[in-house]
C-alpha cells in the first residue's frame, strides 16, 4: 500500500484564476459563438492562468487537481461560458490522461513545449489500426472532437486489427484531416468538429490501453481511468450551466418587478423557481457526497467498485438531466426575452447540446438502476453498460 500513489490536491489558486478570467469569457463569447472556436484572448488567456495545466501530472509540470477540485474548476468557467467550459474540460482531460499514461518517449516529446500541449477528439466510435514494427498504422473517422482547432495533437480511439483491443492514440495535427461538420444547435463555439486519419504511423509510446488505470505518471486520480475521469469533467459543466440559468433568471425577473403582470407577483411562478432551486440543489448535493466518497476511496489505495461506479455514473446522468428540467423552466420563464438572441436562449440550446452526450444517456441510467435494485450480481461496469 506504501507504493500506491495517493490522492494529490492543490488548492484553490487555479479555481480563483478561472473566476478572474470570467470577465474576458463573457465579453467573447457572443463572438466566439459566431466564429464556432473559442477567440484567441480567451485561449491565451486560459493559457496564462494555468488552466490547461489542472489535469497533468505533476511531474509533467501540471496541477493535477483531485476530482472535487476540477468539478469547482470546471463549474466556474462554464458558468462564465458553457462553451469555454467545455473545450476546457475536453482538452484538459485528454492531455492529463496522456501525460499519465503514455510511455516516456512519447511525453517527453508532447510536454516538452513552454506551453501545455492541447489535446482533442474522439474516444468512443473506433478506428482501426494494425501494428507495424515499433507502433501501428491508424485510419478512421471520428465526430466531436471538442476544442480541436486550438489543439496540438488528436486523441483518438482505434481498434488493433486481428486482436480486439481497444487502445488511445496521440497523433499530431500534421496527421490530421478536419473535416468541419459543426453545425449545430448549442455550444458552437467549441468547435467539436469531425476529422479523419489516415495510415498515419503512431509509435507505440504515443498509445495506450483504453482500460487503462494504472498511472506512469501521477496520483491516484488516474485510477478512475479514462471513462470515470470523463464523468468528473461533464459533471462540473452541468454544475456551472445549472446555476448560471437560475442567476440569469433572477436578474431577469428583478429587472422587471413592480410593473403588472409581471413573474414577480405570481404565487405560481415562486412556486416553481422555488423547485427548480431545490432540484439543483440536491443535484449538487448528490455530486458532492458521491464525490467526497470517491476520493476517500482513491486516496485510501483502492480503486471503485461497481457500486461507486455506479454512482459516479448516477451522479452525473442526475444532475444533467435536473439542469435540462431548469433550463425548460427558465426558457418558460423568461417570455419573449428568452426566445429572442441573448445570454437565456445561448444557455437553453447549450444545456440541450450538453445533455446529448453519451456520458448521461439513458442507458446508463437504466444499468444504474438494475444494479441499485441487486439485478446486476457479479457484473462490472464496462464503458456505460454492465457487463459479466
Amino acid at each position: 500500500m506504501s507504493d500506491t500513489p495517493r490522492l494529490h490536491t492543490a488548492g484553490t489558486t487555479l479555481l480563483e484564476r478561472a473566476r478572474d478570467l470570467r470577465p474576458l469569457i463573457e465579453r467573447e463569447a457572443t463572438q466566439a459563438e459566431a466564429q464556432g472556436r473559442l477567440t484567441t484572448p480567451v485561449v491565451d488567456a486560459l493559457h496564462e492562468a494555468g488552466l490547461f495545466s489542472i489535469w497533468v501530472p505533476v511531474p509533467l509540470g501540471g496541477a493535477e487537481l483531485s476530482p472535487t477540485e476540477l468539478i469547482a474548476v470546471f463549474e466556474e468557467l462554464s458558468y462564465a461560458d458553457p462553451s469555454t467550459g467545455w473545450v476546457v474540460m475536453a482538452t484538459t482531460l485528454e492531455n492529463g490522461t496522456a501525460g499519465a499514461y503514455l510511455g516516456d518517449e512519447a511525453v517527453e516529446r508532447i510536454f516538452k513545449g513552454p506551453r501545455m500541449p492541447l489535446i482533442a477528439g474522439q474516444g468512443t466510435r473506433p478506428g482501426t489500426a494494425v501494428r507495424e514494427d515499433g507502433g501501428f498504422r491508424l485510419s478512421g473517422q471520428w465526430g466531436f472532437a471538442s476544442g480541436m482547432l486550438h489543439s496540438q495533437y488528436a486523441h483518438s480511439l482505434g481498434v488493433i486489427e486481428g486482436t480486439g483491443e481497444g487502445r488511445i492514440f496521440i497523433t499530431p495535427m500534421e496527421d490530421v484531416k478536419m473535416l468541419g461538420n459543426w453545425d449545430v444547435l448549442g455550444l458552437r463555439a467549441t468547435g467539436s468538429i469531425d476529422y479523419a486519419i489516415n495510415g498515419a504511423f503512431v509509435p507505440e509510446s504515443q498509445t495506450h490501453v483504453f482500460s487503462q488505470n494504472e498511472p506512469l505518471r501521477g496520483g491516484a486520480l488516474y485510477r478512475l481511468g479514462l471513462v470515470d475521469q470523463a464523468l468528473i469533467a461533464h459533471t462540473g459543466w452541468a454544475l456551472g450551466v445549472g446555476r448560471r440559468l437560475l442567476d440569469e433568471l433572477i436578474r431577469h425577473v428583478g429587472a422587471r418587478a413592480g410593473r403588472p403582470g409581471q413573474l414577480a407577483g405570481s404565487d405560481a411562478f415562486h412556486t416553481g423557481f422555488a423547485r427548480a432551486e431545490a432540484k439543483f440543489r440536491a443535484a449538487k448535493a448528490l455530486v458532492r457526497q458521491t464525490w467526497d466518497d470517491t476520493e476517500g476511496t482513491l486516496d485510501s489505495g483502492r480503486t471503485l467498485d461497481v457500486r461507486e461506479e455506479t454512482m459516479v455514473r448516477l451522479a452525473l446522468n442526475h444532475v444533467t438531466s435536473t439542469v435540462a428540467e431548469v433550463a425548460r423552466f427558465v426558457y418558460a420563464s423568461g417570455g419573449t426575452s428568452a426566445l429572442r438572441d441573448g445570454l437565456i436562449q445561448r444557455l437553453f440550446r447549450d444545456v440541450h447540446a450538453g445533455t446529448a452526450h453519451i456520458t448521461s444517456g439513458p442507458q446508463s441510467l437504466a444499468e444504474c438502476g438494475r444494479e441499485l435494485a441487486g439485478l446486476a450480481p457479479g457484473e462490472s461496469w464496462m464503458l456505460f453498460a454492465l457487463e459479466p
